[in-house]
């Protein structure tokens, strides 16, 4: 799903705001998200999941083409782990046979 269609989607659920509005509140959301990530904040959406920084310190790795040793700077990725009342849907909505199918 696009940002255009998750605005498409609740501007049709919500017929007293426009798609306008709805693209202002989906933007505001994005922003406060990514405010937090940078103010290194913990967000969880109760029922959706959590997003964390997960911090990694400069580490030895090789150039896999020369094989040379190199420096690898420290950094900071975003973490998700969904909630468990989406991990359950998500998991619920899909047969299990049909996970092993297409992992085949």
């Amino acid at each position: 799903m696009t940002k255009s269609e998750l605005i498409d989607a609740i501007a049709s659920k919500l017929d007293r705001f426009s798609r306008k509005d709805v693209d202002a509140f989906v933007d505001n959301i994005i922003e406060g998200l990514c405010q937090a990530a940078i103010d290194n904040e913990r967000v969880e959406i109760r029922g959706f999941g959590v997003f964390t920084l997960h911090h990694h310190a400069v580490r030895s790795g090789r150039n896999p083409k020369t094989g040379e040793l190199i420096q690898l700077p420290a950094n900071a990725l975003l973490h998700f782990k969904p909630g468990k009342e989406l991990r359950v849907r998500v998991n619920d909505s899909m047969p299990f046979t049909q996970i092993i199918k297409e992992s085949s």
